[in-house]
């Protein structure tokens, strides 16, 4: 069911949607939810759409508390609050911890935090309004994820399994996230390093169910090649590297095993070579859908005004006030930039050059969520080709006509990038969300006030966050080492946060820091390669970006959702070969929603975990040490517990499938199906023959 046609709730009825009870809850659960993706995004670089499980935790608690008269629509307006804060985070932990990699910040400061995400997310909420009619009425764009949040709201309405499903899940990841973080209680990572053919190897893996949950989510296409890229990087780059230029002399807890110099190989060199690929995969990604892009421009600005006689499910907010408020945030953000720059000039040519460059993004954002979803969206690209841009306007306005110093500069970029990339971050969740709403019948100019809502929440709640978490952990390696915590001299408890490391070598590259720059040209022509191959450039280029023991869980988790999913299959339709039937692709799609409700919750528990641990560790209560210290297991009997929950993992997805067969005897199928086509896919073509006896005469 695609949820296209006539909305669940007709346009003539006008039932509770925006109402008090919606705005409590929506404000905690999307302070929760801004939480949780800001210690993920930071800790692995990826954050996960949280409209679905937001919708599940809305019927959870409306209907936990046993509220009456419940509505759908107030379920959506909750859920849409909620992903706000999520998408906020996005934007907001991509670009401003690079302000703690260039040194700028030695700490995170929450008014210029919560400046940045407030007048980003405002700005992409707004430009998106303006555009909400076009993409989702008269282009009618797929959105797949609105798609599949419509089906989890009719699903709660009607009741289900799914709600049960996540807080098991929820719990589960939960409890596994506090035994190995809180308590310590077994070991969060599995490593160790080899010597062989006169250079060292590495072998390790992060024991995440968070991790593990991601790669189910974004399925085994994406994680194989993150997967791919870690291995590039960190088994074929840093022993080619030590091969010929050797290993530094280790210091460290890990030196007896070579785990330290092995990274200290990785983190001061190969990973340049993942900035490299990512400068030039982010600008390719953006100039391959330059057709899009040009198309949803064009309708945007040719847009029409028949806006009389109005269905209550085509109400906006008022066009002329949103533009209107446009106007009034880019004074606003005028102000802050002098505020942050001491310059006048500066400040304006900032401003003005954010209002044309921000709406650009947030209809590219909205468009691309479209047809791809927003978790597709190449928002880290965008926001590397803004990066770009600015250090171009910086460069100009900044440093050849006012003369600004090294430190002013990065300063003007970093603010003009953090607003535009939060904004553009937000346009495709507001998309999607606003997609769910046409389709469920909701009104969409209370939906918007409700994403105003969301984001203002998220706005306040992500500078203290990121504080907390920061103090607790430090967020990013380079700022770790810079000023570490005494309890962890070795940065090895560091959040590793890619993105804001990338953005932040680039920026000092630009002003006259340093920059690998003979790695960063092996990853750029890494990346050429890569699209000369027709593969997808950034997925391998963040591998290449994150340690190989961060790729290994969410390859894991690919896996598995492979092995489901062909499972279901199979069981249907007997075969992997040719196009699945229908009643297979349903199958498929009652197994694949199970799994992400479940990994969502993982990933909330594990996450929500995170962010309770670092209360209590600034707290100086750390929870490691109660009940006198509960002690670590050992490396083997650390695998075997984190195998546990893979198998309660697996054992509830599996709970889907159909009832026919097994999975033991499907997974021998399937394994033989996937090496039969891994020795198809290498093999060489037969050679044409020829006789030439027959044509001798």
């Amino acid at each position: 069911m695609s949820g296209e046609g006539e909305p669940w709730i007709p346009a003539h009825m006008n039932i509770q949607e925006l109402t008090v009870r919606v705005i409590v809850i929506g404000v905690l659960l999307g302070g929760v939810m801004t939480a949780a993706n800001a210690y993920l995004g930071l800790y692995v670089g990826m954050t996960v759409s949280a409209s679905i499980p937001a919708a599940v935790m809305s019927m959870l608690i409306l209907r936990g508390f046993k509220f009456k008269d419940v509505t759908i629509l107030e379920n959506n307006s909750v859920q849409t609050m909620a992903s706000a804060g999520e998408s906020l985070a996005a934007g907001v932990i991509f670009t401003v911890p690079a302000l703690l990699v260039l040194g700028i910040w030695d700490d995170i400061q929450w008014v210029d935090t919560f400046l940045i995400a407030i007048l980003g997310g405002l700005l992409g909420t707004m430009f998106t309004i303006a555009l909400r009619r076009l993409f989702i009425v008269e282009e009618a764009l797929p959105y797949p994820e609105g798609v599949a949040c419509r089906e989890v709201l009719v699903a709660g309405e009607k009741g289900g399994s799914g709600l049960i499903a996540i807080i098991y899940a929820l719990l589960i990841g939960a409890t596994y996230g506090w035994m190995v973080k809180g308590f310590k209680a077994t070991h969060s990572k599995l490593e160790g390093v080899g010597e062989a053919l006169g250079t060292r190897f590495y072998a390790g893996s992060e024991l995440s169910l968070a991790l593990l949950s991601v790669g189910y989510i974004v399925g085994l296409r994406i994680a194989s090649f993150i997967f791919l890229g870690g291995v590039v990087g960190f088994a074929i780059l840093v022993p080619i590297y030590g091969l010929f230029n050797g290993f530094p002399d280790g210091t460290g807890m890990l030196d007896s095993i070579g785990v330290y110099d092995y990274k200290e190989v990785w983190g001061t060199q190969i990973r340049y070579a993942g900035v490299g690929a990512m400068v030039v995969g982010g600008v390719y990604t953006l100039w391959s859908m330059r057709k899009t892009i040009a198309e949803g421009l064009s309708k945007a600005f040719t847009k029409g005004d028949d806006d009389e006689n109005l269905l209550r499910t085509e109400m906006d907010l008022p066009l002329d006030k949103v533009m209107m408020f446009c106007g009034v945030l880019v004074v606003l953000i005028f102000l802050f930039y002098w505020y942050a720059t001491g310059s006048v000039v500066m400040a304006l040519a900032g401003a003005l050059f954010l209002a044309v460059v921000s709406f650009f993004f947030a209809a590219v954002a909205g468009y691309i969520a479209g047809v791809v979803g927003s978790s597709n969206s190449p928002v880290s690209g965008m926001t590397i080709a803004t990066l770009l841009f600015t250090i171009g306007l910086v460069w100009i306005v900044g440093g050849l006509i006012m003369g600004m110093g090294q430190t002013e500069m990065m300063v003007a970029t970093m603010f003009i990038a953090a607003i535009v990339a939060t904004s553009a971050a937000i346009a495709g969740d507001v998309m999607q969300d606003l997609k769910t709403g046409h389709m469920v019948g909701a009104t969409p100019w209370r939906q918007q006030t409700a994403e105003i809502i969301g984001v203002t929440v998220g706005a306040i709640v992500i500078g203290p966050v990121l504080s907390i978490l920061h103090d607790a952990f430090r967020i990013s390696n380079t700022a770790c080492m810079a000023n570490p915590r005494p309890q962890d001299p070795t940065c090895e408890d560091a959040l590793f946060a890619p993105q804001a490391e990338l953005i932040g070598a680039i920026v000092q590259g630009a002003f006259g820091g340093e920059i690998n720059l003979p790695m960063v040209i092996l990853g750029a022509v890494i990346a050429v390669v890569l699209i000369r191959l027709a593969m997808p450039v950034m997925s391998v280029a963040i591998g290449i970006y994150l340690p190989l023991y961060l790729s290994v869980p969410i390859m894991a988790g690919g896996i598995i959702s492979h092995v489901l999913l062909s499972s279901a299959r199979l069981r249907i339709d007997g075969t992997l070969e040719g196009e699945p039937s229908e009643e297979a692709n349903f199958a498929i799609k009652e197994v694949q929603d199970k799994g992400v409700l479940i990994g969502a919750g993982f990933i909330a528990g594990e996450s929500l975990m995170g962010v309770l641990l670092a209360i209590f560790i600034v707290a100086e209560m750390d929870p490691s040490l109660w009940f006198g210290g509960i002690g670590t297991l050992s490396y083997s009997l650390s695998v075997v517990f984190f195998a546990w929950f893979v198998g309660v993992f697996i054992m509830l997805s599996a709970r889907s499938l159909p009832n026919k067969g097994n999975l033991g005897s499907d997974l021998v199928f399937i394994a033989s199906d996937a090496s039969k086509r891994l020795r198809s896919a290498f093999s060489l073509p037969e050679l044409p023959t020829s006789n030439k006896t027959e044509n001798s005469d």
